[in-house]
């Protein structure tokens, strides 16, 4: 019985760990060079679901986001605009059947985002807050 306690115990702090883990604040980022310095989350809504194309001063804004289910996507979409990341998906795919485009660049991880980000002025894009470096630059922090 103590050996099963035991475990139980293991387990529930492995998963208390995780839970912590996934909880870590996303920031969303953008070149240092970038004249931007802060966003509104209703800005970054629009950014990021296609109503604009460019940063408020009117330069082109180039999102950046990761290919397919990453977690990291998942929980972005739940917290800036509440909604899963199927339903997003769908948004998209209404859009490109009526001929909208998206103009976001896709990357299959957190270090190919931010190299990307790194290099284009232009681009925005979200991480989790531990990845953050002196090349980049914080707009908006989610979920903190």
């Amino acid at each position: 019985m103590a050996k099963f306690n035991q475990t139980i115990a293991i387990l529930i702090l492995v998963l208390v760990g995780a839970s912590a883990q996934a909880q870590e604040p996303l920031a969303v980022v953008v070149n240092k060079a970038n004249p931007i310095d802060e966003l509104s989350r209703s800005e970054l809504i629009d950014l990021f679901m296609g109503k604009y194309v460019a940063f408020p001063n009117d330069d082109k804004a180039i999102p950046v986001e990761l290919n397919g289910e990453h977690e990291v996507k998942i929980e972005f979409y739940q917290n800036l605009v509440g909604m899963p990341l199927s339903r997003v998906n769908a948004y998209w795919s209404r859009l490109r059947f009526t001929g909208r485009k998206r103009a976001a660049v896709f990357k299959p991880n957190e270090e190919e985002l931010i190299a990307f980000i790194i290099a284009n002025e232009q681009a925005i894009g979200y991480v989790p807050q531990s990845l953050i470096t002196e090349d980049l630059k914080v707009v908006y922090i989610l979920n903190e």
